[in-house]
């Protein structure tokens, strides 16, 4: 088997891993074990919160000690274990804890698995892209695999105990636990890397137009887990009424309208217009998701509106990476990356997911939830994140290097 053939199972696996669980285990844990808002916010920051921590712990593991592809096989092992036996959990404070220390054994294994990639790929300006996709395929068959079991489960009549969002996660990451020691071995680097790179990245931020940038980013990613917490409960609530055997295959429509516009549109779209107006149209397809949930009728335009996941994503997030490598100074460039990731995914995705988790808390009474005004607040924050950002960010660069 060719060693691009095992890297692409290797990211299938990998993002099938999250897609399993983090799309819809919201739903499960506000109307099976009843868990509030505000606990839910914070079982879903748990993984940000890893991520903001793994790069110290990880990373060093295997660029000091092990191969990289043996960490990630003990890793998603032991991940996988403890997944199914989280699944069964129905105490919130042990399925806290247990999911926080689940996540500090995936989180780093998603650098690692890029790092992997990067190292074995001839050209990975042409390659990487290739092999990255099937990750996001993966997410697909994930909700895709969760849909068709429930529904054999309710055919037959035999749920699946427990979570089986967290079950069909165990499994994949035993799976890849697995086939990870298939991978092409990827020795310690012992290469020498700037002492102060990371330093020197912070620096940037006295560009104002950076500064401008990183903030818009941090606010944008905290809307974002508007999105991954709340899509799903608000799905299956009597208001749209998507069954729970189904939301997993309905929510993949984001996934695959991503895979789009990333494919076609993003590599027309930012050197013919360049990266400001790529990331406000990226900003603006935020509120415009937003306000049709807060109206939340009819039920086949809400379902409909979940395709502007690929404009929302692929127009903020990854031209926002795109941008960074294009300005940052090249010897500190995985550096500047690694800041903004820190800024977004790690500290962005852990606030908003406690602050989605509020939200979701105030506007829920013994009446009921009202989902408009939750989705009225991100839809709020994001216009105004558009206005500032189109305001203040006055690059008037209008294409990208190849």
């Amino acid at each position: 088997m060719s060693v691009k053939v095992r890297l692409g199972i290797m990211m299938f696996l990998q993002y099938a891993i999250w897609g399993a669980w983090a799309p819809v285990l919201s739903a499960y844990l506000e109307n099976t074990l009843h868990f509030s808002g505000f606990q839910i916010g914070v079982i879903y920051s748990l993984l940000p919160l890893a991520t903001i921590i793994s790069p110290f712990i990880g990373g060093q593991i295997a660029d000091r000690y092990f191969s990289s592809e043996k960490v990630i096989a003990v890793l998603q092992l032991i991940g996988g274990v403890m997944l199914i036996f989280v699944s069964q959990l129905t105490s919130y404070s042990a399925m806290m804890w247990l999911l926080l220390l689940y996540c500090f054994l995936y989180a780093p294994t998603l650098a690692l698995t890029n790092s992997i990639a990067f190292i074995n790929m001839h050209n990975s300006e042409k390659e990487f892209g290739q092999i990255r996709v099937w990750g996001t395929i993966g997410w697909i068959i994930a909700g895709l695999v969760l849909a068709g079991w429930r529904s054999i489960s309710a055919a037959i009549g035999a749920p699946a105990p427990g979570a089986d969002t967290l079950l069909l996660a165990g499994i994949f990451s035993l799976i890849m636990g697995l086939q990870s020691f298939t991978l092409p071995h990827t020795p310690p680097r012992k290469d020498d890397v700037k002492p102060w790179a990371f330093i020197e990245a912070l620096k940037m931020l006295k560009d104002k137009n950076f500064l401008i940038f990183t903030i818009i980013a941090f606010v944008v990613a905290t809307e974002l887990m508007f999105y991954y917490i709340l899509t799903a409960p608000f799905l299956v609530s009597s208001q749209i009424g998507v069954s729970e055997t189904s939301v997993s295959a309905v929510m993949v429509i984001a996934q695959a309208a991503e895979i789009l516009v990333l494919a076609f549109l993003l590599p027309y779209f930012l050197p013919k217009y360049g990266i400001r107006t790529t990331l406000t149209i990226g900003i603006l397809a935020w509120p415009l998701r937003y306000i049709i949930f807060a109206i939340g009728e009819p039920a086949w335009l809400v379902i409909a509106s979940l395709a502007l996941h690929g404009f929302c994503f692929v127009f903020f997030f990854a031209a926002a990476f795109i941008y960074v490598d294009t300005i940052a100074p090249k010897d500190i460039r995985h550096s500047a990356q690694g800041l903004i990731t820190l800024v977004t995914y790690g500290i962005g995705n852990y606030v908003g997911s406690l602050f989605a988790g509020w939200v979701k808390s105030y506007f829920t009474t013994d009446a009921g939830t009202n989902w408009t005004g939750i989705f009225i607040v991100p839809c709020v924050l994001t216009v105004l994140c558009a206005i500032l950002f189109m305001a203040f960010f006055k690059t008037d660069r209008k294409a990208v290097k190849d």
